[in-house]
């Protein structure tokens, strides 16, 4: 039975990796998962319960409850894309029982990917590390956190919501610091990847790159998907 071709996205926050691990799924024909979304569904559900992000019961029990059913469903809150539901992500991201509690749902995922795709596209940050050390082709996506900074803020005023630059460098220096110092699974880049820094590169010009590098690997990309990102 032929493996399911896997491909690993990784990069700290607003690099430009979710977009880019999306067009690569369409044009691709794969399965597509945006691991972050798990660690803010969690955050999210701890902070509706009223308890600290720190609080390691409350955020394991969320995670072990987490179902595909639920993930759907959650998955397009506009509360998941709130900077106070990324902080609460990152901060149980930190926590290993939830960290384990996530693992198998990203391997399953990967291994047995929905629709009885051919392979499966997940980005987040350790998955080329920790979830799928073995993928077929893995990416690095960064660019300078003052560019991150101003494309989180860019993104922030595109959904009508005001932001200061300076409080979102402040808070994305802290998330790159919690995700970097972290014990378990921290935002690392793996060896065997290909790095894309993407400061100076816009949307396409990133997904292009990425494109030209999985051609390379001898993965076949549907045309009209690619043209149409």
């Amino acid at each position: 039975m032929t493996h399911p071709v896997v491909v690993t996205v990784d990069g700290p926050a607003a690099a430009g990796k979710g977009t880019l691990a999306r067009r690569l799924a369409s044009a691709l024909g794969y399965a597509y998962l945006d691991t972050g979304i798990l660690y803010r569904i969690v955050g999210m559900k701890v902070l509706r319960s009223g308890a600290r992000t720190d609080d390691t019961k409350t955020a394991c029990d969320a995670a072990r409850s987490l179902t595909p059913a639920e993930i759907s469903r959650l998955s397009g809150h506009s509360e998941l894309r709130s900077e106070a539901t990324g902080q609460a992500a990152s901060q149980v991201a930190a926590i290993p029982d939830v960290r384990h509690a996530l693992l198998d749902l990203q391997r399953t995922f990967a291994t047995n990917p929905p629709e009885n795709r051919p392979g499966a596209v997940l980005d987040g940050r350790d998955i080329g590390t920790v979830v799928c050390p073995d993928a077929t082709v893995k990416l690095f996506i960064t660019a300078s956190v003052e560019e991150r900074a101003r494309r989180r803020l860019l993104e922030l005023q595109s959904r009508g919501i005001e932001g200061i630059e300076s409080e979102i460098l402040a808070d994305i220096r802290e998330r790159d610091r919690r995700d970097t110092e972290r014990s378990v699974a921290p935002l690392a880049r793996p060896v065997d990847a290909l790095v894309l820094d993407t400061t100076d590169m816009d949307a396409e010009a990133a997904f292009l790159a990425a494109l030209d590098y999985v051609r390379q690997k001898g993965l076949v990309v549907d045309r009209h998907n690619a043209a149409c990102g």
